[in-house]
């Protein structure tokens, strides 16, 4: 009898030992798969797009003392006028990212229906009526962001021109007479905006601009000489939403 017990507990054993080592073995052979983790938005790549939006231009117009016999105006004297309209254009650029920091160019080009105008009633109710009006805007800038995951916050910073029209009409008194000139405005932008990546290529945003611009001289022609005027958009200011189509770049997945 006590062999047989002996003989029992012995195959018992080898039993158990086997099972723990089949055991040991799908261990081995099955491990867990790595959790999926979504990848990072790539900010890298080129972008084209569009926005839309409001702009406020100030506007500010001097006699520089170069007169003629219509327009009442003196030397010295002139007006500022601010207006706003609406505004919308398109952009392209270039972002580069490097860990959470991205950096990029981009040109814009925007149409603007910013336009006033001023009546001087030295000489009766509707003397001598300016116009001006600006409508085309343009920028350069180069860009430097933050990226948190599909958010990017940045700044921008660059180039800006636009183009400007100053117009006069004197229909009171013995000289009278009407000309206008354009000119492009050269300058200098700042601006800040925030974007969000929706889908791996479509980006939205909304941005706020600055803008201030050189002076230029305007000779209004007119049937007695030239009314001659140092003008230009004294500022500009813009902010607008935006939408871009980012074209595919090298995706970054995270383990």
């Amino acid at each position: 009898m006590r062999n047989k017990l002996i003989a029992a507990f012995a195959c018992t054993t080898a039993l158990v030992s086997t099972g723990a080592a089949s055991a040991a073995d799908l261990g081995a052979r099955y491990t867990k798969a790595p959790a999926y983790v979504e990848p990072l938005f790539n900010w890298t790549g080129f972008y084209v797009g569009g926005h839309i939006g409001g702009a406020w231009t100030n506007q500010h117009f001097i006699n520089n003392g170069t007169g003629a016999a219509f327009g009442d105006l003196l030397p010295g004297e002139g007006y500022r006028q601010r207006n706003a309209g609406v505004m919308g254009g398109a952009q392209i650029g270039y972002n580069w990212q490097a860990n959470n920091y991205v950096f990029g160019v981009e040109g814009t080009i925007s149409g603007l229906d910013n336009k006033g105008s001023f009546t001087n009633t030295v000489f009766g109710a509707a003397d001598d009526v300016f116009s001006w009006r600006t409508n085309v805007l343009a920028t350069v800038v180069g860009r430097a962001g933050f990226a948190v995951q599909n958010n990017l916050f940045y700044i921008k910073g660059g180039y800006a021109g636009a183009n400007n029209r100053l117009s006069v009409t004197d229909t009171v008194g013995v000289a009278t007479g009407s000309g206008g000139q354009t000119h492009w405005a050269n300058g200098w932008t700042v601006g800040a905006g925030w974007e969000y990546g929706v889908t791996r290529n479509w980006i939205v945003g909304l941005e706020y601009n600055y803008a201030a611009f050189t002076s230029q001289t305007y000779q209004l022609g007119g049937t007695s000489g030239n009314y001659t005027f140092d003008a230009k958009p004294r500022d500009i200011q813009w902010a607008v939403v935006r939408a871009s189509y980012k074209f595919d770049a090298p995706t970054i997945a995270r383990y």
